[in-house]
């Protein structure tokens, strides 16, 4: 049975998120099996790169799946695309992989965005797709409290209370924080990266960062809350909806075109 890679994107604010739900409940992993099934009646199960929470979106979602029959890659897409309408999900690339590359097993890295509008005025065109809050942000501060986590540490403290992670200890290898002009206001944006993330913990970052940006935290607090291993000591988790799985890394990217030695 031949193994596709997906690259997927999809605006997560219908679903109940990535993963298969039971039930009425919409997941990504559900309308993309159905889809699949539509071309393939074995009822192909689909793995992904990361399980991203309802709300959340991605831009560079990685799955997989075995198929029975061989698919020129284009066509598959193309027919994968026909069968999720009107969901807002979409197949961005397909490629032929070897049977041992597991989406989430064989991924190296995962990365993340998360978006932050600052303005008084409402969202209207990024509606459901940022977090919003009304007052200007120090970056500055922000970048000094983000600096305390980058690195291998015990994040129970930024971790959901039903993580079933077998441990805490995880390597941040980045966060940069940026900002960007917006019609009367700025977005700041985050980005973090690491070879894979505990459940909540992009949230729970940006959500404590967020604090040491208006003013309400003095960025060694973030240290002393790393510290604590606690979730109490852990600032607000924001929303889902400015977060982003934007893209996993491989040992080779299964999208990029082979190179030609001849060339």
């Amino acid at each position: 049975m031949p193994r596709y890679a997906f690259l997927v994107e999809y605006h997560g604010g219908p679903f109940a998120g990535w993963q298969r739900q039971a039930g009425a409940l919409v997941s990504v992993q559900g309308v993309l099996e159905s889809a699949l099934a539509r071309l393939d009646p074995s009822g192909p199960l689909v793995a992904a790169a990361g399980r991203t929470d309802a709300g959340v979106h991605a831009t560079g979602q990685v799955a997989h799946a075995d198929l029975t029959r061989a698919w020129d890659p284009l066509r598959l897409m193309g027919a994968i695309n026909a069968h999720l309408r009107p969901h807002p999900v979409s197949v961005l690339a397909v490629a032929v992989v070897a049977d041992d590359f597991h989406a989430r097993f064989s991924a190296l890295e995962r990365r993340y965005l998360f978006r932050l509008l600052c303005r008084r005025a409402p969202a209207t065109h990024d509606r459901g797709l940022v977090w919003q809050v009304p007052h200007r942000l120090d970056l500055t501060a922000m970048r000094e409290g983000a600096a305390h986590l980058i690195g291998q540490h015990d994040f129970t403290t930024f971790r959901a209370a039903l993580c079933q992670a077998k441990s805490p200890v995880k390597t941040l290898d980045e966060i940069s924080i940026t900002e960007h002009p917006v019609p009367a206001g700025t977005e700041v944006r985050f980005f973090l990266r690491a070879r894979s993330f505990l459940h909540n913990q992009v949230r729970s970052i940006v959500g404590t960062l967020e604090r040491v940006g208006a003013g309400a935290w003095a960025p060694e607090q973030v240290k002393m809350a790393l510290g604590a291993r606690d979730r109490a000591a852990c600032g607000p988790v924001c929303p889902p909806q400015g977060l982003y799985l934007v893209g996993v890394g491989y040992p080779s990217d299964p999208f990029s075109p082979p190179v030609d030695p001849s060339a």
